[in-house]
């Protein structure tokens, strides 16, 4: 799959025990990301975090959280991330989700060995 230089990346913020069809919903996100054929995603859980409620949210040990943040990154060319989006609103509830134009440096499948430098092996 060939991913353009000028992309775009979708974030997406919600909590850990957010749920859709009865699973964690980052799980229900990426799986749908994957079926509409895009280009990857990545679920980030973070140790701590609030958002519109300003209800803190930590995995320290005196303040157990059962619902720490949670960040899906999942990056396509525009017009993709574009037809995701009404998708996505179907499917989340809270939550926050952000747009941003990003430069991809770098996609391909590690497949092949890296060459060596003949020099460097010798």
């Amino acid at each position: 799959m060939h991913l353009p230089t000028d992309s775009m990346l979708l974030r997406i913020f919600i909590g850990e025990s957010d749920r859709a069809d009865g699973r964690p919903l980052y799980e229900t996100l990426v799986l749908k990301a994957r079926e509409q054929g895009l280009a990857g995603a990545t679920v980030l859980r973070s140790p701590m975090g609030f958002g519109a409620a300003s209800r803190l949210h930590t995995a320290k040990i005196l303040r157990l959280s059962g619902d720490l943040p949670i960040i899906i990154e999942i990056v396509d060319e525009e017009a993709k991330i574009n037809a995701f989006l009404p998708i996505l609103d179907g499917m989340m509830g809270g939550g926050l989700v952000t747009l941003e134009k990003v430069r991809v440096i770098h996609y391909r499948h590690d497949n092949v060995a890296p060459k060596q430098d003949a020099a460097a092996s010798s």
